[in-house]
């Protein structure tokens, strides 16, 4: 990984067709790739729930000094998915029975509202990216030619288009950060026995209150389809 050192630019560097204000990008800071890094790292489990984030062997083997590494450490703790113990150091949040309720009682707020509010708002070109992306996520179940990290893919992509088609940019940030904390328990719960061909079968009447633009309905099938995944998820 490359280190955050800014490259001077010198005054007339900017070409003449070129205005000169409002083009000077800056680079995206190294802390930030550090914690995308980190971030992956957790939900693919090779910082599990629970482990302590060693920032000297971290740092070592980036080849970065510790700095942005603790800056990327910050990001990660205000997204829940980092805690932070007194004289211990960073560790890898546990996520207790209770925080997933409160999770999945706010998702399920959210996105019910969302559901709701996409049926009124949606176009018919936007509501078929939807039946497209089903039609993705049922091919991705599929035991023998499907994937399960695709899956979990395809899975977020739907419910966070249809976010996007709620048009609240508000809601859809709010679900992005309860959905990293999600994300930490989110493999044990789809692997339960069955859990997958509910979902899809949850993913199915929710999509079909939408081409309905049924508002209701839609409201009323997303909140089953969280309770659904609390229940299987505790």
């Amino acid at each position: 990984m490359q280190r955050d050192t800014p490259t001077a630019r010198p005054p007339d560097a900017t070409p003449a067709s070129e205005p000169a204000r409002g083009r000077r990008l800056t680079p995206r800071a190294l802390y930030e790739d550090v914690a995308e890094l980190l971030r992956q790292q957790i939900f693919s489990r090779q910082l599990p729930p629970g482990s302590w984030i060693d920032e000297l062997k971290l740092a070592e083997e980036l080849g970065i000094s510790r700095t942005p590494l603790r800056e990327a450490i910050k990001v990660l703790a205000t997204e829940g998915l980092v805690t932070m113990k007194v004289r211990r150091g960073a560790y890898v949040t546990e996520v207790s029975e209770q925080d997933l309720r409160d999770v999945y009682e706010l998702m399920s707020l959210l996105e019910s509202d969302a559901a709701a509010a996409a049926c009124k708002l949606a176009t018919d070109e936007e509501l078929a990216e939807l039946q497209r992306l089903h039609t993705a996520l049922e091919q991705a179940a599929d035991p023998v030619h499907g994937s399960r990290e695709r899956f979990f893919a395809i899975n977020e992509a739907f419910h966070l288009r249809l976010l996007e088609l709620s048009r609240n940019r508000w809601r859809s940030q709010m679900v992005a950060d309860l959905r990293k904390v999600m994300k930490l328990n989110r493999h044990s719960s789809l692997l339960r026995q069955g859990r997958v061909a509910d979902a899809l079968k949850e993913h199915a009447a929710v999509l079909d209150a939408l081409l309905q633009r049924d508002a209701e309905s839609a409201r009323t099938r997303m909140a089953a389809h969280f309770s659904a995944g609390l229940n299987a998820a505790i």
